[in-house]
């Protein structure tokens, strides 16, 4: 698992990416072994688009094979939206770490990342 040096990068990218929740664990951002990239993530929102009913949701980074809670089992109410991470609270993932999320209830929330690739 390699580090990339971040002040010899020759790219950086800006990526979004979104996702419907699920109750099953869903692996939101894997960065790839051998990548020789670094993901900066800059923001996480969890959305509830159900318009009655509260959902819970749990948000994790596993780096170097160790599960490390961003968000574990909060609720968001129904119609409203959770900012779990924001660019005051930014991290990193090297090669090898995952971002992933679940819910309590299928279909109700959605999952947005905002992250910077670098290499």
């Amino acid at each position: 698992m390699a580090n990339p040096n971040i002040a010899g990068l020759t790219s950086i990218y800006g990526r979004t990416i979104g996702a419907a929740l699920t109750t099953g664990a869903t692996a939101i951002i894997t960065n790839a072994a051998s990548s020789g990239k670094i993901l900066k993530i800059n923001s996480i929102t969890v959305a509830n688009r159900d318009g009655t009913n509260d959902a819970d949701v749990t948000v994790y980074a596993t780096i170097d094979s160790s599960v490390r809670y961003l968000a574990y089992t909060i609720t968001v109410p129904a119609k409203s939206t959770l900012v779990v991470s924001s660019k005051d609270t930014s991290f990193y993932l090297e090669e090898l770490d995952i971002l992933t999320a679940l819910a309590s209830a299928a279909g109700d929330l959605d999952i947005i990342v905002s992250y910077d690739e670098i290499s």
